[in-house]
């Protein structure tokens, strides 16, 4: 990239346990190797901030179930978190630098809008739009990778690992509901579809998770569309 150009904003998104921060951990190291200019976030930002904090707090279950916490309310405090990094970003997105994302306002649009009816949640996704567009500021998304791994792995994935997190021990409110899981894999498949700014790989064979250097390879060959 030259300094004159601007930078590309990516974000990695995908159901719980699809490997997002693995992948995008590496992804940074290897751009880095290829002397390319990155700044990495990862939301929420769970212990970094006061809106990750109550993130955290929500997907532990202390507001409820999801069924009885509002969307639009939970939405706002992603929303600020994220709001809270945007000058930052787009100080990067000016110097020329990849800004890679691990979740982003995508996340809220897919798994919020699946607690909803459907028939309410086209009116939530656009409003999450100007919320965070809007209203926020945020940048738009350069790309958007979809890294696609069925919810019922996903979900034997996430039980294995949940006590490495630092938010809960424990499945939080979003991954112990299968109705949830099923309802924003059909939201982050719909979107793939129908954006062309995303791109979805995926990250099962037979059942099984890919090898992480698989994923990897093909996530590459879609980074270096954009970069």
């Amino acid at each position: 990239m030259t300094k004159n150009k601007k930078g590309k904003l990516v974000v990695l998104d995908g159901g719980d346990g699809s490997g997002k921060s693995t992948q995008a951990k590496l992804l940074v190291a290897r751009l880095k190797k290829r002397k390319i200019p990155v700044k990495f976030y990862s939301f929420p930002r769970y212990e970094e901030s006061f809106f990750g904090k109550l993130v955290g707090r929500y997907l532990r279950g202390e507001f409820g179930q999801i069924d009885q916490v509002s969307p639009y309310l939970i939405a706002l405090a992603y929303a600020d978190d994220r709001a809270q990094t945007r000058v930052e970003m787009e100080g990067f997105l000016e110097k020329g630098a990849v800004v890679l994302c691990d979740r982003y306002t995508t996340s809220s649009q897919a798994h919020l809008s699946a607690n909803l009816p459907e028939a309410e949640r086209k009116k939530f996704i656009s409003w999450v739009d100007e919320l965070e567009y809007g209203q926020h500021k945020m940048p738009r998304p350069d790309k958007v990778i979809y890294l696609y791994v069925p919810w019922q792995v996903g979900r034997k994935i996430t039980i294995k690992g949940a006590n490495s997190r630092a938010y809960s021990k424990l499945e939080d409110i979003h991954e112990k509901n299968n109705h949830h899981r099923v309802e924003a894999e059909k939201m982050y498949l719909k979107f793939a579809k129908e954006h062309k700014n995303w791109n979805m790989i995926d990250c099962v064979k037979n059942g099984n998770l890919l090898p992480i250097e698989d994923i990897a390879g093909k996530l590459d060959k879609l980074i270096n569309l954009v970069v």
